[in-house]
């Protein structure tokens, strides 16, 4: 079985992993007795780093080219931008087939570990299994770095790796909390739905704090899991408009997707009911009746085929265009070639792809749940409408046959996006977070051992 053993002696520390005969055949390519030691008395000879900060380590089960939900694109932006800051970035994440184990992009150092090649029974025990190789792999990357190192979990998936390595090598973690089981699942309903919640809950406690992206998001944390309102920090997501730029064929990639007499209103997300597809399936005949209309829906999810037999059920078949999962590229092109963008979520931490959108100057409608309700201004930088067919049908329309709202609304949100929502902006602030802990952590007492006398 997986141990975790100490030995204290003066003046070192060691930390032994003993990884069994059965893991290793499993796949592991690691020996299977992997010996981390390190001396106090060297650590503290150390410089800092590079710049003579504090390096930041974080740890995130999806990094692209793996993406899955937000996280990914959020981790691979925010790290890039630290990066351009000048600190020492280290992403400890999975593996994907035809990835790197080890590279460099944009100045942040990406290591990823074996995840694909364990048969496990469940997601449960393949997260499980993650989270040791990530231990393993985090314990050789901070054992090299050593001098000042602050953990950065993103999500409940990465808790056990980043808490282990927290209490392995003494240093501070801050957690962020894209969105939580309870909301993404409307309550707790099952053994596994609550270990998620637990284990969320266990991930804040460790923290020294924990960051929330809106204020929908640092409510429903404090509340939900727990954790005082003094603990939880609201840095916002953000875009790079810069991607949503150059040349191309308009006419051209627009004949992909729609006819030249059609307008086009897309949606790019998880097939899943919190995303709140199905109140798009069920408004677009309302909108069909006004305006020659095709949806391009792009994402995968378990509600696929459940929303294909629902729109034969409607005869709209011919007006709807699933895509599956498309390469970012396409993703951009089309956000900027749609006539209207749609977020009819019943459930959303954030929304960033609603601040796409808008970065795309395309114009946005939206149900204003949760985080999308601080980024959208009805009738200013978008249109708010109640979570129901007949409502999110009648914002499509306000947008389509309204040319000088949709020009106001493009144009404003752009501008909101340039003003409060870059990169370099969140950069700044995380940067504040991160020397506000490393002071708290230097100012107090729990720290590495250090030798007697």
């Amino acid at each position: 079985m997986w141990r975790e053993t100490w030995r204290r002696s003066t003046p070192y520390l060691m930390a032994r992993y003993t990884l069994s005969e059965r893991k290793r055949r499993l796949g592991l390519e690691r020996p299977s007795n992997y010996t981390v030691e390190w001396s106090l008395e060297d650590e503290r000879r150390r410089p800092l780093n590079s710049h003579g900060s504090s390096a930041v380590v974080m740890l995130s089960w999806e990094f692209p080219p793996r993406i899955v939900g937000g996280i990914a694109p959020h981790v691979y932006d925010l790290s890039r931008a630290l990066a351009r800051h000048g600190n020492d970035v280290y992403i400890v994440t999975c593996d994907f087939p035809g990835a790197k184990d080890r590279e460099t992009i944009g100045g942040v150092n990406v290591i990823r570990v074996d995840s694909y090649r364990f048969p496990t029974p469940d997601f449960a025990t393949w997260a499980s299994m993650m989270n040791m190789n990530m231990k393993l792999a985090g314990a050789e990357l901070m054992k090299s770095l050593g001098g000042r190192v602050l953990l950065h979990a993103h999500d409940w998936l990465v808790a056990n790796a980043c808490i282990g390595l927290k209490h392995m090598f003494r240093r501070p973690l801050v957690a962020t909390i894209h969105s939580t089981e309870y909301g993404r699942r409307n309550g707790l309903h099952d053994d596994y739905q609550r270990l998620i919640h637990s284990t969320e809950a266990w991930l804040c406690r460790e923290a020294w704090r924990v960051i929330c992206c809106s204020r929908y998001m640092a409510s429903q944390v404090s509340n939900v899991l727990g954790v005082p309102h003094g603990k939880v920090d609201v840095i916002v997501n953000a875009t790079d408009p810069s991607r949503f730029e150059g040349p191309y064929d308009r006419d051209a990639f627009r004949a992909r997707f729609a006819a030249s007499n059609e307008k086009i209103v897309l949606y790019v997300g998880r097939l899943v009911h919190e995303k709140g597809v199905e109140l798009l399936v069920d408004s677009i005949p309302l909108v069909l009746k006004s305006v020659d209309t095709k949806f391009v829906i792009v994402g995968e999810g378990y509600m696929k085929e459940r929303l294909i037999k629902r729109m034969q059920e409607l005869g709209i078949g011919g007006k709807t265009f699933f895509t599956g999962f498309l390469d970012d590229i396409t993703v951009r092109l089309l956000f900027r070639t749609a006539d209207v963008f749609v977020v009819p979520s019943l459930y959303e931490p954030f929304g960033i792809v609603a601040l796409e959108a808008m970065a795309a100057m395309t114009p946005v409608v939206t149900t204003g749940v949760g985080g999308l309700g601080e980024i959208v201004e009805h009738n200013l930088t978008g249109v708010k409408v109640y979570p129901s067919p007949e409502s999110l049908a009648w914002g499509i329309l306000q947008i389509l046959t309204n040319p000088d709202l949709a020009n106001k609304l493009r144009m404003n949100a752009y501008h909101r996006v340039l003003s409060e929502f870059s990169w370099e902006r969140i950069a700044e602030e995380t940067e504040k977070l991160y020397q506000r802990v490393m002071d708290e952590y230097e100012a107090g007492v729990w720290k590495p051992d250090l030798p007697d006398g």
